[in-house]
């Protein structure tokens, strides 16, 4: 709501807008590592399709809802490792659609007990503008101070047609990632181009560039039945930032549930569960911890994804040893 209520009024001051916190927040990140690293395509030498959607501030007219989809894999190049895939994202929030697709690229290195990898995604954006919608008498009161007397502002583009306006851009982002069996971290850009999406001469929205810091560790207690699984991330485009900290238990490697909270706020509950080999599925809700509990219901992030490993060694009978026979 606060992206909404941000570039609407930027709008109506007549400014050239460079926007807050462009990219949505994501609930499940420790199980979506590539929808904010590049570098983490095509993990666990997993072929993996995920999908997942977002409601956000559900009781509230117009809230944000995020759909996130995508397929990668993992690749052998001769004795180089590698990993592609493609993303895509419809982001809705009062007046604005955001549409993002994206090409994925990882080259992988094994090192030590894991795989270090290096990624890149280019793709564009799409973000359009519902102008027809905009009642500036409801919207005065958004902006402190000033006054409109008029229906034809100049700082609101003119639509070109029954679905208003957009403005499209070409974006990258690029990723350093490290992950083994029981802990993974990861540093990345995305918007290094920072695309400007122009509506009008007078409308435009820059994308600032975000950085991401994440990372979390696989703790297989003495029983073996549970595993704790203490999470961590860190987004921030300089203007503003937010860290999100989880802590999930996992038992017989099937179930999970946990807790997680927002430095923004909000206090997240997690489930999720591997409902057969390969195929998981995971929930969130999220509980506003500040003014918007008042007003909202909370918001609700569903998850599912299936993968299998399609880098298993070939078996074969021949032998270089008479041991092996």
């Amino acid at each position: 709501m606060k992206r909404y209520i941000v570039l609407l009024c930027g709008l109506l001051c007549g400014v050239v807008f460079v926007r807050a916190q462009f990219d949505p927040q994501i609930g499940q990140y420790m199980f979506m590592r590539s929808v904010y690293n590049p570098a983490a395509v095509g993990e666990g030498d997993l072929m993996r399709v995920y999908g997942s959607h977002r409601m956000q501030f559900t009781g509230i007219m117009d809230a944000p809802m995020t759909t996130n989809f995508s397929f990668s894999s993992p690749f052998v190049v001769g004795k180089t490792s590698h990993a592609a895939g493609v993303r895509f994202m419809n982001d809705r929030f009062g007046l604005f659609s955001n549409q993002s697709f994206y090409a994925e690229y990882a080259y992988r290195i094994k090192l030590g007990k894991g795989y270090l990898s290096v990624g890149a995604d280019l793709g564009f954006i799409n973000l359009s503008f519902a102008v027809d919608s905009v009642n500036l008498k409801d919207v005065a009161d958004l902006v402190k101070d000033h006054a409109y007397h008029n229906a034809t502002d100049n700082a609101i583009p003119e639509a070109s047609g029954q679905n208003g306006v957009s403005g499209m851009g070409f974006d990258l982002g690029v990723g350093v990632y490290y992950s083994t069996p029981t802990w993974w971290a990861g540093v990345s850009y995305g918007h290094v181009t920072q695309p400007r999406l122009q509506w009008s001469d007078k409308a435009e929205v820059e994308v600032r560039g975000t950085f991401y810091a994440a990372g979390g560790y696989n703790w297989r207690l003495r029983d073996k039945k549970w595993v704790l699984m203490p999470s961590a991330m860190l987004q921030t485009d300089f203007a503003g930032w937010d860290v999100n900290l989880t802590m999930l238990a996992q038992l017989n490697n099937r179930y999970r549930f946990g807790l997680g909270y927002r430095i923004a706020g909000s206090v997240n509950v997690l489930l999720g569960m591997d409902i057969i080999n390969g195929l998981q599925v995971g929930y969130t809700y999220e509980l506003p911890a500040n003014g918007l509990i008042r007003e909202s219901y909370g918001s609700h992030e569903l998850y599912l994804a299936y993968g299998f490993n399609v880098l298993k060694p070939k078996h074969t009978n021949k032998y270089k040893s008479i041991r092996y026979l």
